[in-house]
């Protein structure tokens, strides 16, 4: 008797909607815009030029299901070795909004690099509010990233 491919319809819907379902997941973790992370922007720069720095879509790397753009081929090498380090906190969100308990976007602009990590925030005010005390507001952040990261892109 040979088994009929109907049996295994079911099976295969199910287990393309899990993947989905889990692909978009993964994908709300990282802000990003039209799937590149940082708006484009070279997350290694911010730590090697100390300010953003375009990157290109030549050079490329994906962490978590998103893309990140580098300014070159060493910046994308660095990354690659350790994305957890050079990757922004909080997925890319806005580390205020994150203290305050909501994903929120970024600009590219609105940074701070605190004990070797990047925090991208909201825009310029929200950064200089982050920036009043960015001690109380990493620890606040960081006890609501498991829920924030959780809730749909903004």
């Amino acid at each position: 008797m040979t088994p009929s491919f109907r049996h295994f319809l079911p099976l295969a819907a199910a287990t393309a909607l899990a993947l989905s379902t889990a692909s978009i997941a993964l994908a709300d973790e990282i802000y990003a815009t039209n799937g590149v992370a940082i708006n484009g922007y070279d997350a290694v720069a911010y730590f090697t030029d100390h300010k953003p720095v375009k990157g290109s879509d030549k050079f490329t790397a994906t962490y978590k299901g998103t893309t990140f753009y580098f300014a070159s081929a060493a910046h994308r090498d660095t990354f690659a070795g350790n994305p957890e380090h050079f990757a922004p906190q909080f997925g890319g969100y806005c580390a205020y909004g994150t203290a305050d308990g909501h994903k929120a976007p970024t600009e590219p602009q609105a940074f701070t690099v605190v004990d070797d990590k990047l925090y991208l925030n909201y825009n310029d005010r929200v950064m200089q509010t982050w920036r009043t005390d960015i001690g109380g507001y990493i620890k606040k952040a960081n006890a609501n990233w498991d829920t924030v990261k959780e809730q749909p892109a903004p």
